[in-house]
Order: C-alpha cells, then structure tokens, then sequence
C-alpha cells in the first residue's frame, strides 16, 4: 500500500529540525549501505551515532505518535530510528530493494537487536520548488509512482518494493527515512485493515446505524487478533 499522510510535522517542529540540519555534519551515505546499494547511492546522510540524528529523530517519532492516520496504515510495532539525508549537485539513489532484516543500535553503538523491513518512510523536509528532480520513484506491480510532497508530509509504502531517488539538479532535498516492523506483516491485510479502519471512522462521523458500526468494529478487531504478531 502507498499512502500520503500529510502534515506529519507542523511548522514549529518543521523548523526546528531544519534550522539544526542547516548547520549539520554530514556523512557520505555510503556509509550506511551493503556493497549493491554503494553502487548507486550518491547522497550525504547525518552519522548513525550523530547526537543530532537521536535528537531530531524523537521529534519525528513524537510526531508520529500524535498521527491517527499513520498508525491505521503501519500498525506499527517496531520502528527504526528515524535517519536524515541530503541530496543535492547531482546526487541519485538508483533503483535498490531495502534489506529484509536491519540491526538496531542499542547503547554504545551495539546491536541491540533486529528489525523486519516491513515498511519503508520518507518524511519529506523541504518544500518542492526549493528543489528539481529528487522524486521518490517506487515501482510496483501498477507501474512506477513518482513522489515528491510538501515539507512535513510521509510517504509510506511497502519495503519490499524497488524505489529511487531521482537526480536533484537544483537546490537540496532534505527528508527523514525510516522503516517499520508492522504487527501485520502482509501488505494485503494491512490494506484490508486500513480500509475497514477508514469506513468504520467515516461511518461514525456520519452518524451511521451504532449496531452496524459496532459489528465492523467487532470483525476488525478479530481480524486483528488474528493476524497480529506482538
């Protein structure tokens, strides 16, 4: 499933994190992929262990605590410290899958554990004429989607789908990217869930028959249950 969920960050949150990337210190992206993905990335990341990358990475997970909307899609269990990059001159990432299972750092830099690549996010940082070209391009079975959003809005989609980062030819694209262990790992189901999510929500603002409302919320959450790995 690709979902936009818009205005993840507000305007205070959006420039607090950019007026501290302004002044970062940045590292090869390189640095952070297996030997395929060096092949085609060409971009500058905040360091793994950068202070700065936990500080703006709790403002984005605070952030997606507060999005109702984000949480019917991912459901999620598990999340990745959000990381930070830049793409400008030239700089590309060509089309690469997301590895399946990823290390999580805990103290001191260690592995603290694992993560599955259920779902991947890019929160966009900067606003879409403050750039050209830099597209998010994800490919699926419907074709390629080209992805460029408004600072503050998430794109998510699923990990296991072949996605690049077009050329920026002008200025600098900044985004935070993440990804997610969901509680459902299969795409369709989460779909069939967020879809049942969204018209139960929709049935209750209009006010629709409690009874009928109550047994879709019934089967949702039995579905749930039964698809759920916590």
């Amino acid at each position: 499933m690709l979902l936009h969920v818009p205005d993840v960050l507000d305007k205070a949150q959006l420039a607090r994190i950019r007026t501290a990337l302004a002044s970062a210190d940045w590292t090869d992206g390189k640095e952070t992929v297996g030997a395929q993905g060096a092949l085609v990335k060409r971009n500058r990341q905040l360091p793994d262990a950068s202070p700065l990358r936990q500080e703006l990475g709790r403002i984005v997970l605070d952030a997606l605590a507060a999005s109702p909307l984000y949480f019917a899609a991912a459901l999620p269990l598990r999340t990745l410290p959000p990381r930070f990059n830049c793409y400008e001159g030239g700089g590309n990432y060509g089309f690469h899958v997301d590895g399946s299972v990823m290390s999580v750092a805990g103290a001191g830099g260690q592995a603290a554990g694992h993560l599955r690549s259920d779902i991947a996010c890019t929160l966009f940082l900067s606003e879409p004429d403050e750039y050209e070209g830099g597209e998010l391009v994800v490919s699926d079975t419907y074709g390629e989607h080209q992805i460029k959003l408004p600072a503050g809005d998430l794109i998510v989609y699923p990990a296991s789908s072949l996605h690049k980062v077009e050329p920026v030819t002008r200025g600098a694209r900044l985004a935070s990217f993440f990804w997610v262990q969901s509680m459902v790992r299969d795409d369709t189901r989460r779909r069939l869930l967020f879809e049942m999510d969204t018209s139960i929500q929709t049935l209750t603002r209009a006010a629709a028959d409690a009874n009928a409302v109550l047994t879709l919320t019934n089967i949702y959450h039995n579905l749930l249950r039964q698809w759920a790995e916590t």
